[in-house]
């Protein structure tokens, strides 16, 4: 069955809900700007270029948005839906799509670029309204009033506030997640896993981030239990929107800023990134959220332990055995980065202001033995 979560912003889940963004994005104007993945076939994107138009709806399509471009692709799209008076941006791909389009809904009434967007020019709360239609399941930052994007002059990760009710909906149509027959879709499991443990041993959980994360480890457990068979696209996305309205109540975590810090570096797929991560920062949380961790640990399916203790430390043995038993590499050794091309990126990272809400002090010499335990 198809779920409609009515809060702020309206979001829609199950298969085929993509026929509802005509009747959604109407709501906002008459004009719509397509910002989508270049990778989404031609089909799929004309589907929704038909479905706002049935719905009376004008819509235009930019569709050059590659899974490594630089943000200042925002600034393009803005300049098109300026020039056409869209009075919406929809965002329609992959994490990089839905970072771009993102901007470029903040970026439009302003007149700003993108670099000044970086650079924290203050926003006056002046956006487009922007309908998210991911094509990964739904990011981590999705529902939070901040993102992560990467400046291209350096290739440093930095925070962009978001602005309130800058989200008209969101749609996770289950149908879209064709990288879920990829080999590489374990990985994409995995980092939500990630993102959620982290969420749920964050200094910021309560008891309602708790209820709403516990949800979402045992939807992620069941999808890595099953092996690197056919993955039940419609769990992931339950999986993935619960994951990232937990983290909005609670918060991400050094993990989050620091997969996202390699990846921009180092042109890397960022669920490879994340899944490295995974067991090295686990090891880490063991010791400082261990009731947690042991709950983590049920999850997976560990034997029950003696001791709190004992079943926080199994949770890492079986997130390593599962990434041997999907095939998930659990290092970054293959890509032979050296060592000083990330120093200086991840220390960026490690100053964000999420950072200070991991339950373990991520000081500089911790953050140089992680990447030493990964690379």
């Amino acid at each position: 069955m198809d779920n409609s979560f009515k809060f702020d912003p309206e979001v829609l889940i199950g298969a085929d809900t993509l026929s509802m963004a005509g009747t959604i994005a109407g709501r906002y104007g008459g004009r719509m700007m397509i910002a989508a993945d270049h990778r989404l076939e031609s089909q799929v994107v004309n589907r929704l270029k038909e479905t706002l138009e049935d719905s009376g709806l004008e819509a235009i399509v930019f569709d050059g948005i590659e899974e490594n471009s630089s943000v200042e692709m925002a600034e393009n799209i803005v300049e098109l839906s300026r020039a056409a008076h869209c009075d919406v941006i929809i965002g329609f791909g992959g994490e990089n799509t839905q970072t771009i389009a993102r901007m470029a809904a903040i970026m439009a009434p302003m007149r700003i670029t993108a670099f000044e967007l970086l650079d924290g020019r203050n926003l006056q709360n002046k956006f487009l309204p922007f309908l998210s239609i991911p094509t990964e399941g739904a990011g981590v930052f999705s529902a939070i009033n901040y993102f992560l994007a990467a400046d291209p002059r350096n290739k440093f990760i930095k925070s962009i506030p978001s602005p309130d009710k800058l989200y008209a909906s969101i749609i996770i149509d289950s149908n879209q997640f064709k990288f879920l027959s990829e080999n590489n879709a374990m990985a994409f499991v995995l980092e939500g896993f990630f993102s959620a443990v982290e969420a749920y041993c964050s200094t910021r959980a309560n008891f309602l981030s708790d209820a709403i994360l516990e949800r979402a480890l045992n939807f992620f457990a069941k999808l890595l239990k099953t092996g690197t068979g056919t993955i039940n696209a419609e769990t992931f996305a339950q999986a993935s929107f619960l994951t990232a309205l937990g983290s909005s109540v609670s918060s991400p975590g050094i993990g989050a800023a620091l997969s996202a810090a390699i990846s921009a570096r180092c042109s890397i797929q960022k669920p490879l990134c994340s899944a490295a991560l995974f067991p090295v920062i686990a090891e880490r949380l063991v010791g400082a959220r261990p009731e947690k961790m042991a709950r983590v640990a049920s999850f997976l399916g560990n034997a029950k332990a003696a001791s709190v203790a004992e079943a926080a430390a199994s949770s890492v043995d079986g997130i390593r055995r599962i990434m041997g038993a999907v095939n998930v590499p659990a290092s970054l050794a293959e890509h032979n980065i050296p060592l000083d091309r990330l120093t200086a990126a991840v220390e960026a990272a490690r100053n964000l202001e999420l950072t200070a809400n991991s339950p373990w002090t991520v000081s500089e010499e911790e953050v140089f033995k992680i990447l030493k335990q990964i690379l």
